[in-house]
């Protein structure tokens, strides 16, 4: 059996305005920026807000500070797929300025929640939107630039991202009380005024080409079922998903738990900031992803580059884990290289998008990365059970060479997708 069929497309996406193609990655960029502002953002400020709406027992803080966590990754897993469905069927630019009006509201409404019941349901709220911006985004720019020259449109809008969550880092550090508002409800409404600012530069983007010719025939679209009834798809399905696990296992484990490996590693000098640590990661995050986009091109490759990276990041995590009494220092710029050698978002989440027609591309797009951070929750339950059971090292180290081993024989089992042409659709 066929698993899908090719298309002749009276146009191209180079046939549209370059002006027009660089000005939706522009869009596309900033709002993934505003996505991973509010993405990290959370990570730094959640127990300082905690205590801005009253609570003042550091044990309940710490629980609920994972509670609320939980909420936000099950809003970006039903988000997902919704996102992801919706992209195929209703297009991938309705779904970029959806997304980015849901989670922009979501962060303003965040800085007057009075309980935690109203916290739980704006992360929750927030999750859902975040959930889409990234897989329509990149879905769109994959299909609106040119086959050989998308890498450096999925690494702008990836790079411009990370920083993100280093904007988030440093704002948080302002002090930036005004009118009443605490600083962390101030971040929070800095947030949701970007995202809302975004949407002015929604007037010049436009539709991809590819998208209009799939959305008059009548193929199925955004059948999410598709890629569960077919064994090879499914195969490439969860392939994708597993080589992105290892971003995340180095962002939610290694990262978000640093002031406590810095502890365990008796790291000398200053006390370990966990908001530094995110920061000096994503600046890493973001370089890492402009070298890889680059090299991608260069060597006209997206597996060699990941491969690569995925080695390098095998090594740091060794290295995080069992350097001991190294100065703090050393330790953020051991976080900086993390960070660099999972900077492989952009190929990972580019390799997606390459692997499936463009009746079921943005559902792939959108769902992978999401599936990618939900996993953070049985990957952290597993984590801390470990952790139980011997102690925080062990336990992170099995973690990590279980998801890293993982991600080598996903790669693997996928073909080279550079160049690729993505002018075809999957048969149900």
């Amino acid at each position: 059996m066929k698993y899908f069929v090719y298309f002749r497309f009276e146009s191209t996406p180079m046939d549209q305005n370059k002006k027009g193609v660089w000005l939706t990655v522009l869009v596309a960029a900033i709002g993934y920026f505003v996505d991973v502002y509010d993405l990290q953002l959370f990570n730094i400020i959640s127990k300082s807000s905690l205590r801005g709406i009253g609570i003042t027992d550091q044990a309940v803080i710490d629980r609920y500070d994972y509670i609320l966590l939980l909420w936000q990754l099950g809003g970006m897993l039903a988000g997902g797929i919704f996102w992801g469905i919706m992209g195929d069927k209703m297009g991938r630019k309705s779904v970029l300025f959806g997304s980015i009006i849901m989670y922009s509201i979501a962060n303003i409404l965040n800085a007057f929640v009075l309980d935690l019941t109203q916290y739980a349901i704006i992360r929750f709220i927030a999750g859902f939107g975040l959930a889409g911006e990234l897989g329509a985004a990149i879905t769109l720019v994959s299909e609106v630039m040119h086959k050989e020259k998308r890498g450096y449109g999925t690494m702008i809008v990836v790079t411009m991202g990370a920083l993100g969550a280093v904007a988030a880092a440093l704002i948080s550090k302002v002090d930036l009380q005004w009118m009443g508002f605490a600083n962390w409800q101030m971040s929070y409404l800095i947030g949701g005024a970007l995202g809302l600012l975004l949407l002015a530069l929604r007037m010049g983007t436009f539709e991809s080409t590819m998208f209009e010719k799939v959305k008059e025939s009548n193929a199925s679209k955004g059948n999410f079922t598709i890629l569960f009834t077919n064994k090879k798809r499914l195969k490439k399905y969860i392939a994708c998903i597993l080589i992105g696990m290892p971003v995340w296992y180095c962002v939610g484990i290694l990262i978000k738990f640093s002031e406590k490996f810095a502890i365990t590693n008796a790291i000398s000098g200053e006390t370990i900031n966990i908001g530094f640590s995110i920061m000096y990661s994503f600046i890493g995050l973001s370089f890492g992803d402009l070298l890889s986009g680059w090299l991608s091109q260069f060597f006209k490759s997206r597996k060699k580059v990941i491969n690569g990276y995925l080695v390098a990041t095998l090594l740091l995590v060794f290295a995080y884990l069992f350097l001991t009494g190294i100065s703090s220092s050393l330790f953020y710029f051991l976080c900086f290289l993390i960070g660099t050698a999972t900077g492989y978002w952009a190929l990972f989440v580019s390799m997606a998008a390459e692997q499936f027609g463009t009746n079921i591309r943005a559902t792939v797009t959108t769902t992978a990365p999401n599936f990618v951070r939900g996993a953070v929750i049985p990957v952290t339950l597993t984590y801390k059970w470990l952790e139980a059971q011997s102690n925080d090292i062990t336990a992170a180290l099995i973690m990590g060479l279980i998801i890293l081993a993982l991600a080598f024989i996903s790669l693997a089992s996928l073909p080279e997708t550079f160049g690729k042409d993505l002018n075809y659709i999957e048969e149900d």
